[in-house]
């Protein structure tokens, strides 16, 4: 069921704190939620984490997001969990005990 561009809107601004899409973020958001396969190129800075987690958070269920960045992870989840998202990440850097209790989460 694809998620109203208003509904977005609200999201974006009670989620994340924004008033606007950044450019080419409402098509790209809106192209994933329609189930539509995405390759998105944008410039450092350009707000590709959003297209993915503004999708993540307007369905139900559980979203997967690999990474090749630990430090970019990490930032990103504690930006989550500081918007109220439940939101973690599992990489190299955790103890198999740590990366258990967060897949048990």
């Amino acid at each position: 069921m694809p998620v109203s561009p208003p509904t977005l809107a609200a999201l974006l601004k009670r989620t994340f704190g924004y008033s606007t899409f950044r450019p080419l973020q409402r098509e790209i958001i809106e192209a994933t939620l329609a189930d539509q396969d995405v390759f998105a190129l944008l410039p450092t800075g350009g707000g590709k984490s959003l297209c993915f987690q503004l999708p993540a958070l307007a369905r139900p269920g559980l979203t997967v997001v690999v990474s090749p960045l630990i430090a970019l992870m990490k930032d990103q989840v504690d930006q989550l969990q500081a918007s109220g998202v439940a939101a973690t990440f599992l990489n190299s850097s955790l103890k198999a005990e740590e990366s258990r209790a967060r897949l048990a989460q």
